[in-house]
């Protein structure tokens, strides 16, 4: 997807996205973070979010780009994934990814504030190890975003770093990451206009996830 595509919805940023690795290092962070089982991972990531053929994705904060070429094969050739991300060399990475492994899914330069997308475009959008990085205010604003390009009855998943889990393996000596309160992500998709908010630990215990949908 490039800047020409009509799907997309302009809008200038009075926000600045925050681009914190190198995409070289992101994707090495990655598999620390899930001690070599990223594979794994996002499996448990799409089944939790009930991705379904036909359906368009959007994957927020994308890195370089793997949850969203595996959703791309979810959803088959009758459905849409987005990717967006801040990094200009995180996108580049996704992008030649996606072309070496013949997949769809599409990705752009965005921030998550100000995510570049009409209203109610979305079945399902997702967001992983992102929001650990955001302000309290950047989180809300993000959310309402998600939350705006959700159509009525669409889906939010978001995985993140869990205040106060365990940390052990290479990760802990490595890097180590900020984290979120599950009860606070919970709040923001309550105040947000999202209904049956869910919320636990995936498989590895040290990642959390809160799970809603977009009000009719």
């Amino acid at each position: 997807m490039n800047s020409d595509d009509p799907r997309l919805h302009s809008r200038r940023s009075k926000t600045v996205g925050a681009v914190l690795h190198s995409a070289a290092v992101y994707d090495l962070t990655v598999w620390l973070a899930t001690l070599g089982r990223d594979g794994a991972f996002r499996k448990e990531v799409l089944d939790l979010a009930r991705v379904a053929p036909g359906e368009t994705v959007l994957d927020v904060a994308c890195g370089t780009g793997n949850l969203a070429i595996a959703a791309s094969g979810r959803v088959g050739p009758t459905g849409t994934v987005y990717g967006v991300d801040a990094s200009t060399e995180m996108v580049g990475r996704a992008r030649r990814k996606a072309a070496r492994k013949g997949a769809t899914a599409a990705f752009s330069e965005g921030i998550a504030q100000q995510l570049p997308f009409p209203d109610a475009q979305m079945d399902l959008v997702l967001s992983t190890r992102a929001f650990h990085h955001l302000s309290t205010k950047g989180r809300a604003e993000c959310i309402r975003e998600m939350r705006r390009v959700l159509r009525p009855g669409g889906r939010l998943l978001v995985v993140d770093f869990i205040k106060g889990a365990r940390r052990h393996g290479p990760l802990a000596h490595f890097h180590r990451p900020g984290s979120v309160r599950l009860e606070d992500l919970a709040a923001l998709a309550k105040d947000s206009g999202f209904r049956g908010v869910e919320s636990g630990l995936l498989q590895s215990g040290r990642l959390g996830f809160v799970f809603a949908t977009a009000a009719s």
